[in-house]
């Protein structure tokens, strides 16, 4: 597995396919809320079990605070270190441009798995596209 940030036209495609199948497919998410206004100010990143894309996440900046968004990983690889190589991708390319507080909302299934990585829950429980979301924080180096 290894996960690049997202070059081409061709690999953008990539990316939003696989966030399709796990959020609009999987997930019944609305399309229209899955890719959002947001897309063209994030970087955009994409990993691949040999040629195949499979998995994706999105990062940008907030207010200073980098936002970690749209992680997912296919069904045949969860469990296997699919969605913390994606992670460690992400932090390393904040932390190569000074930034070091991170945030993410994590579906509440999912925060074990971020806490694993050293995030914590800062926020109570609420509704984004109809599935419950804490948000979570970390300070990098």
């Amino acid at each position: 597995m290894n996960v690049e940030i997202a070059q081409s036209e061709s690999q953008l495609e990539e990316v939003f396919s696989v966030r399709k199948t796990v959020f609009v497919q999987e997930q019944n998410v609305p399309l229209e809320e899955e890719i959002d206004e947001h897309e063209n100010q994030s970087t955009h990143f994409i990993l691949y079990d040999g040629d195949r894309p499979a998995g994706a996440g999105r990062f940008r900046l907030l207010d200073g605070i980098g936002k970690v968004e749209r992680i997912c990983v296919l069904k045949s690889l969860r469990g296997k270190g699919a969605g913390r190589e994606i992670m460690q991708a992400i932090e390393q390319y904040a932390s190569g441009r000074s930034i070091s507080n991170l945030k993410l909302n994590a579906q509440t299934y999912a925060i074990p798995f971020y806490e694993g990585l050293g995030y914590e829950v800062v926020s109570e429980e609420f509704m984004d596209a109809g599935i419950p979301h804490r948000t979570m924080i970390k300070t990098i180096s």
